[in-house]
């Protein structure tokens, strides 16, 4: 059986994501067809979770929290997965795969999944690295498949990702000097899209399976000559991913930072968690005054304020999500370059607007900060 998508990562936030708008798509006749997924790490439990996604039996989905203020909690049976393997025991089966109906390669890999290794090689089977077992299965499709259509959609949260990806790709076949002829297939074939996802996937169930949240978004960019893997509600095509990134940027990772500067201010406990937080009336009062005084005024002088109201709204619900343990220790991790990130944009957008508005909490939070 030929499968049109090809997915690398097997972890739960695919599962809760990706292949769940794909099984509900099969559903309603709105989707390529069924995805063949690829484990590109060998642990205990990836290899458990290989095991039971190869059953072909479908895996649950929990989707716990608050939709509207109302509490939901409801179970969802994917089954869009087909076939499931390990790269480093199933490679040939992955090669086989590439070079024949794939339509669509889909990836969420690690934190660090972009970085290369030392163990790369054009020779490996499979190489170390995750680009560098994109440049070996796109190098195989190229002599074997070179006029089929692919399109490639990394979901790592990395800006820009299908241009940061291109380029880490085209770069690694460069320096093994493979033939002009496929870097240029490369970048004039494949077509690489920049997309956003947003959803949180609070916890695993074993050995597969997911709890998340009711929210989801998958917000593409429009290229020319895309496949998509399927319709979903969940699933935008825009000609403006910068708003979106804008929206989850600034309202959503921002107040999680306010809330973790206060944590760190005041050595508040090490086990407070967003919801927590935000019952103490002051941290709320807090988080809302930054948004409601420095962040939506700039969104209002860019023309955006009502698309960030609405966004926000949401981002209330998902803060009081009363099945999530959101620990604000994990979301002080690395907390200075997140300020960077996340609260001198909306300074430094007011000031473009010309806004004359003080934004007195964000910017004693970058104070001293360089």
């Amino acid at each position: 059986m030929s499968y049109p998508i090809l997915q690398f990562g097997t972890g739960r936030f695919l599962q809760a994501h990706v292949d769940l708008f794909v099984s509900e798509a099969l559903a309603a006749g709105k989707a390529l067809g069924r995805i063949a997924v690829v484990q590109t790490t060998d642990s205990t439990d990836s290899i458990e979770r290989v095991t039971a996604l190869a059953t072909g039996a479908g895996h649950r989905v929990e989707i716990r929290g608050l939709r509207g203020g109302v509490p939901v909690s409801e179970t969802v049976i994917v089954d869009s997965i087909g076939a499931a393997w390990s790269a480093a025991h199933d490679w040939q089966l992955v090669l086989e795969a590439i070079a024949s109906d794939v339509q669509v390669l889909v990836s969420n890999t690690a934190d660090r999944g972009y970085e290369l290794s030392e163990a790369d090689r054009p020779d490996a089977a499979p190489p170390a690295s995750f680009p560098a077992k994109l440049v070996v299965l796109l190098h195989h499709r190229w002599r074997n498949v070179p006029r089929a259509p692919l399109t490639i959609y990394p979901c790592e949260l990395v800006q820009r990702n299908g241009d940061t990806l291109r380029e880490i790709v085209v770069k690694l076949a460069a320096s093994w000097h493979l033939p002009e002829g496929f870097l240029a297939y490369l970048r004039q074939q494949c077509v690489w899209v920049n997309s956003l996802v947003d959803r949180i996937v609070s916890g695993a169930l074993h050995p597969v399976g997911a709890i998340a949240e009711p929210y989801a978004l998958w917000a593409i960019e429009q290229q020319d000559r895309m496949i998509l893997p399927c319709e979903h509600p969940a699933m935008v095509v825009t000609n403006e991913l910068a708003k979106y990134e804008r929206l989850k940027l600034l309202l959503l990772n921002l107040g999680h930072s306010v809330l973790a500067e206060h944590w760190l201010a005041e050595r508040r406990s090490p086990d407070e968690t967003v919801r927590a937080a935000l019952s103490d009336e002051r941290m709320a009062n807090e988080l809302e005054a930054v948004w409601n005084d420095e962040v939506l005024p700039v969104f209002d002088a860019m023309g955006e304020g009502a698309a960030a109201r609405s966004y926000l709204s949401q981002v209330r619900d998902r803060f009081r999500n009363p099945f999530l343990e959101h620990h604000l220790a994990d979301i002080a991790n690395n907390h200075t370059e997140k300020k960077r990130r996340r609260f001198a944009p909306v300074i430094e957008l007011a000031a473009r607007h010309g806004l004359r508005i003080e934004q007195p909490r964000l910017r004693a939070a970058m104070a001293g900060v360089i």
